[in-house]
């Protein structure tokens, strides 16, 4: 039945979940991370794929002589291919192209020369016993890597100015501040999982990143404008705070986040956990992590982040300020005046102590009980 309640409560926006003001508690939590996710960046850095630290690739079909080769049998094949050509090279997973007979498998190595690459390639022949025609291996620059890089830098710098402009026509400075923090928060925490977790950074991740902007910025929008709409005219004689007024938009907003959320996140994490984990197709993985990590993160952004945030800044404002200290001081006041009625009154006073009025209808202790008049009988009324 509680569990229950509070469902109807939430669904109604009526739980009164103090997450404004345990603000300082969130900046806490968000700071902790942050620091672990720049210690992982500077320590473990990043797994950078071929396309941005260059290498050599190998496609390998799936199956030869008649045998099904496994991921393993191929990564262990290309990796004593690569160690006889250049004994100082790596490679990394393998990764499974396609389905059926024309299933192949990619492995990336380090950097080869043109030589070192056909050493390895006549070594992979010998070894799994595949036509060589069936073999190809592809070389790689940094330089395409970097490219794609310097143009994601600036898609995300045209993005963040042309948010900003959004949010300051259709709310105010402080709340495009507010939302620019919480993006910047989902970037770097979600950057810090990657790092931390060691997949590869490949173009697909950095899709990944730019598609969780837009949605991240999605549920920020929607819990400010429940927070516009309760602090319209604030100033004018509320008898709420506003991160009061900021916590409630947060209570009323806080399920329609939870299931736009819940209902994002099954397709990625089908994508993810199935598409890559279950099935194999390590191309999914990169941009399915990175989507999976970076909505949870917008929504608990857009709620723990956000809209702590913005209240902190707005209280620092002089008529929210003002308005704030008018409020507590009307509610000091009452509690003054509450306080006063019952001043005379001792603190350990119990009924018998207080001495009974005139007219009062209270007995006291030991006094045999009256009998009750009734008012009804008139002069003259005979009684039965």
């Amino acid at each position: 039945m509680a569990s229950s309640g509070l469902a109807s409560r939430l669904y109604a926006g009526e739980a009164n979940i103090n997450i404004v003001g345990r603000r300082k508690m969130w900046f806490t939590i968000a700071a902790a991370l942050v620091l672990i996710s720049i210690g992982s960046f500077v320590i473990r850095q990043f797994e950078l794929g071929i396309e941005f630290a260059g290498g050599t690739s190998f496609s390998v079909p799936a199956s030869a002589s008649g045998k099904t080769l496994t991921q393993n049998d191929v990564a262990a094949a290309v990796d004593r291919a690569v160690q006889s050509a250049n004994p100082e090279a790596s490679i990394g997973a393998a990764q499974k192209v396609g389905d059926g007979k024309d299933a192949t498998y990619t492995v990336r190595a380090t950097a080869l020369s043109p030589s070192e690459a056909e050493e390895a390639k006549a070594t992979l022949v010998k070894d799994l016993g595949v036509d060589a025609s069936k073999i190809s291996d592809n070389q790689v620059s940094a330089a395409w890597g970097g490219q794609v890089t310097r143009q994601a830098v600036i898609g995300l710098i045209v993005f963040l100015v042309l948010v900003v402009a959004y949010l300051i026509i259709r709310f105010e400075l402080r709340m495009a501040i507010a939302a620019l923090a919480s993006l910047l928060l989902d970037l770097v925490l979600t950057a810090g999982v990657y790092s931390l977790v060691g997949f590869e950074v490949t173009p697909s991740t950095v899709i990944g990143f730019l598609t969780i902007l837009g949605y991240s910025l999605y549920d920020v929008v929607v819990v400010f404008d429940k927070v516009q709409e309760n602090t319209r005219g604030i100033t004018a004689g509320s008898t709420r705070t506003y991160s009061e007024a900021t916590n409630l938009a947060v209570n009323q907003t806080l399920m329609r986040s939870l299931n736009t959320g819940l209902v994002a996140l099954l397709p990625v994490g089908g994508l993810l956990f199935i598409g890559a984990g279950l099935l194999g197709a390590g191309t999914l993985k990169d941009l399915g992590l990175v989507l999976f990590v970076g909505m949870g993160f917008g929504v608990l952004s857009s709620i723990l982040f956000a809209a702590p945030v913005l209240s902190a800044l707005k209280d620092q404002e002089p008529k929210i300020k003002a308005h704030n200290a008018r409020v507590l001081a009307r509610r000091t006041t009452r509690s003054d005046d509450v306080a006063k009625g019952d001043r005379s009154r001792p603190a350990n006073a119990t009924d018998s102590d207080v001495p009974a009025m005139a007219g009062s209808t209270t007995p006291r202790p030991g006094a045999r009980p009256q009998a009750r008049r009734n008012n009804n009988n008139r002069p003259g009324d005979r009684r039965r």
